[in-house]
């Protein structure tokens, strides 16, 4: 069968191919049910061919196909038809039916060079805005890159492959092959490098790469190899994109340093906090290069670079046998005198060094304080008696001196006191614990007043839709209620958004559009009515919805609207 003939699952008609990638290929299609046209993204057969991957391919499809937003490529439907390979046998062929968009790759706009200030702005809080919407959907991304951004001809930023990402890095084993099967590792977080597991945050670093490409029109992080850029990303510090291209607002360097930290806590917390930064950096307030200077050292610490840079300019220069002098020198007379007289004086200073003999008696009214750091009290106590001082006993937290040990003196170790004078000595209690407590159920205002109460501090707050749960409700805190941890822990919670997401059911039929709206996912109130002014022709089938698809509130009622002319 031919590809122009092909339709998979008796509904999906096959045309030319539009688009080609390292899993899979896209094609033009046409819905032969719904009578519209459709994107077609089918597998390539060697990842069709792991059932584990096929199985998540599909829950992954599935979750994207909940998300409604004008800034993401709608998911319709995902499949598995079969295909007929070269040897005659069949071979599983899964796919994704997607909306089909028209325009022009991110990837092809960067190609032609660096974008202006304020288009790379509009294009990135377009991404923004999409993985806003997904992260408070609980999905993320995971390869944010030019690639899988479009830009339509009205201006429209619109992301696709929300759960691709997810499908491939779980079914893999390596991240080798993870890298061999998203193409690239310019866009990769450390900790997807370092495959560790990633959260919304990782999203929002690779963000801020797509944002520094569309500035300087190359990304941060080069090498001839995969493990090379991956490596860099770890462990590099990046230029900021002014070091390349002068004209480009010291703001935005602010911006990409804090979005391209290695630690996630360290980025900005979500997707809002991005946008709100970058809005910002349109208001013409620039940071020196002293601040600048101080982020980079904050959020990347030393840079080995900069010193081996150092090192092989000066390498360079003493090696240089092109400069010549451009002054004639001094008399070789006085060349000759002044080095006399160094040595003189080197010798002089020799001399001095080895005769002199340093005072070791300590005067009759004075001591010394001993050294006790990190004593045991009793031991402390009896040398300080010895020294005749009068140590005096004062408790206070460490994390780093175990309980009962000394931490310190006052005054120091090694000053000289009066005899019989008091010594503070600061002994460790251990580290200072708080439990933490009940927050799951509470308002987010009151979840946050029992963490400070409780010696602890608010951590990220992420928020993800819950059918059961009012808006602001905590889910759950990322320490157990009751849990003993050390005082002035960072809590991060979880957060109910109170609402729901829903597709458009329209030619749904109306048993299965109320089970899936009446499911655990979504916990709909649902009723329907019936329309005499069009004629019903088989099972009911949906012809309109009274809520537009997106997010809507929990244990929302929704009416159902059949044809019954």
């Amino acid at each position: 069968m031919t590809t122009e003939t092909r339709v998979l699952s008796g509904r999906y008609r096959v045309a030319e191919l539009i688009g080609k990638g390292g899993m899979a290929s896209v094609y033009r299609g046409y819905d032969l049910m719904l009578e519209r046209d459709v994107a077609i993204k089918i597998l390539k057969r060697d990842l069709a061919e792991d059932t584990a991957f096929r199985t998540r391919f599909r829950l992954e499809a599935q979750s994207a196909s909940r998300m409604a937003h004008p800034a993401i490529v709608r998911v319709f439907d995902a499949g598995e038809d079969s295909e007929i390979g070269p040897d005659g046998a069949a071979h599983p062929a899964p796919y994704i039916v997607m909306e089909l968009v028209r325009g022009q790759l991110l990837k092809d706009i960067i190609a032609e060079g660096p974008v202006p200030v304020d288009e790379a702005r509009r294009y990135v809080d377009g991404i923004l805005e999409a993985l806003e919407f997904s992260h408070r959907a609980g999905v993320v991304h995971r390869d944010i890159k030019p690639g899988n951004v479009m830009v339509t001809p009205e201006g429209q930023v619109k992301v696709m492959d929300f759960g691709i990402a997810r499908a491939v890095s779980d079914s893999s084993s390596t991240v080798a092959e993870t890298t061999t099967i998203l193409g690239t590792a310019a866009y990769f977080s450390p900790e997807q490098a370092k495959g560790e597991p990633v959260d919304a945050r990782a999203d929002l670093y690779s963000t801020g790469v797509v944002l520094y490409e569309l500035l300087t029109g190359r990304p941060p992080f080069r090498g001839e190899s995969p493990v090379a850029v991956a490596y860099q990303h770890v462990s590099e510090a990046p230029l900021t994109p002014s070091e390349i291209i002068e004209t480009i607002p010291r703001a935005l360097d602010a911006v990409i340093l804090r979005a391209l930290a290695k630690d996630p806590f360290q980025r900005f917390p979500d997707a809002a906090s991005f946008r709100r930064a970058l809005d910002d950096t349109a208001e013409g307030k620039q940071p020196s290069k002293k601040q600048l200077g101080a982020l980079t050292s904050e959020l990347y610490g030393p840079n080995p670079r900069q010193a081996a840079e150092t090192a092989r300019s000066l390498r360079q220069l003493s090696t240089d046998s092109t400069m010549r002098r451009t002054q004639s020198g001094p008399p070789v007379a006085w060349i000759w005198s002044g080095v006399a007289l160094l040595a003189v004086l080197l010798i002089s200073v020799l001399f001095w060094v080895v005769t002199i003999r340093p005072g070791t008696e300590v005067p009759q009214n004075a001591r010394i304080v001993p050294d006790v750091s990190d004593m045991a009290w009793d031991r402390a106590e009896d040398v300080l008696l010895d020294a005749d001082l009068v140590p005096i006993r004062r408790e206070e937290a460490s994390e780093t001196i175990a309980q009962g040990n000394v931490i310190r003196t006052d005054p120091a170790a090694g000053l000289s006191v009066s005899p019989g004078e008091d010594i503070g000595v600061y002994v460790s209690k251990g580290v200072e614990t708080a439990t933490v407590p009940l927050l799951s159920g509470l308002a987010e205002d009151a979840a946050r007043q029992a963490i400070t109460d409780a010696g602890l501090t608010v951590g990220a707050i992420r928020q993800r839709n819950d059918p059961d749960a009012a808006a602001g409700t905590v889910l759950e805190a990322d320490q157990a209620d009751g849990a003993s941890v050390a005082l002035g822990t960072a809590i991060n919670l979880v957060v109910a958004t109170g609402r729901v997401v829903i597709v458009d059911y329209t030619g749904y039929t109306l048993d299965a559009a109320t089970r899936e709206l009446q499911s655990p996912e979504i916990a709909l109130t649902v009723t329907s009515e019936e329309d005499p002014s069009c004629a019903a022709s088989g099972s009911p089938t949906v012809v309109r919805q009274s809520l537009s698809p997106g997010e809507v509130p929990v244990h929302s009622e929704i009416v159902l609207t059949v044809c019954s002319g």
